[in-house]
């Protein structure tokens, strides 16, 4: 049996993996800010036969304080994790600004990922084959860092903050790399393309209407977890990888995974948490 943590497990592509290895036995624990999905969680693995196997989190993984307790929780509970996976999404129309003064996407897309990742190397570690994956969108060009602005608190945009968010992930990974390389655990950026998810998230009319078109040309939820699964079941050899839809890309382009722009964004990121 392994042992899984999937951030965002309430909804799409979380849930559905999370349920797809619940089916193949292993222990998952997921993290959401929903109580009452995490109860309906639950309730399907008990339907399944596999409740003793599911474990529900509750938190708002856009807070700092929450991702830390919630890694001093897991680390009390589980002596070893086989993988993390983060899927945790949420898109705002409006500029959100969290209780700890952090943007609402950067922190829950961004800061929540460079938090649990780094939290639970050490109980990663500890399993025989360790995984990272981070359901983000390598492969696409997007936007710099915007260095003087992290928190958009001047001209936002809901896609532009997802797309500064998803160039973060990237980063993190690269990072992530030269800092635990050495080390089992393996970090994978996946990008799971057009996907039917729930799209949780405060949308304005006109971003309401094109996410539902999109909703209707996306990929079953059970596609995308395909290659996930594959991912976590055979980790890479490298310290990191990507794929964009199952199919691995070079992780070298330096437009795309800048190892500069990685090192500097993990300094500052060091520094915003340390405040």
């Amino acid at each position: 049996m392994k042992t899984f943590v999937i951030s965002g497990g309430n909804d799409g592509i979380g849930r559905g993996l999370a349920l797809a290895r619940l089916e193949r036995g292993d222990r998952v624990v997921v993290l959401g800010r929903s109580v009452d999905k995490g109860q309906r969680f639950l309730e399907e693995a008990g339907e399944r036969g596999a409740q003793e196997c599911a474990h529900f989190i509750a938190a708002d993984l856009s807070l700092v304080s929450e991702n830390r307790r919630v890694v001093d929780e897991l680390k009390e509970a589980f002596p070893a994790l086989d993988a993390l996976v983060l899927c945790a999404r949420f898109f705002r129309s409006d500029r959100y600004e969290t209780a700890e003064g952090y943007e609402g996407t950067f922190a829950l897309e961004y800061l929540s990922r460079y938090l649990l990742s780094h939290g639970l190397t050490e109980t990663l570690e500890k399993s025989g084959a360790p995984v990272i994956v981070n359901v983000s969108g390598p492969g696409i060009h997007k936007p710099a860092i915007r260095w003087d602005d992290l928190h958009f608190r001047s001209g936002y945009s809901g896609i532009e903050a997802q797309r500064h968010a998803g160039t973060a992930n990237d980063l993190l990974g690269v990072a992530y790399a030269a800092r635990h390389g050495s080390g089992r655990t393996r970090y994978v950026l996946v990008n799971p393309g057009t996907v039917a998810t729930s799209f949780a998230g405060q949308y304005d009319p006109v971003t309401k209407s094109q996410v539902a078109a999109i909703r209707r040309m996306g990929k079953p939820v059970e596609q995308a977890v395909a290659p996930i699964a594959e991912v976590v079941d055979a980790p890479p050899a490298e310290p990191l990888s990507a794929f964009v839809e199952g199919r691995r890309i070079a992780v070298d382009d330096p437009e795309l995974f800048d190892e500069d722009a990685a090192t500097r964004l993990d300094k500052v990121t060091e520094q915003l948490l340390a405040r």
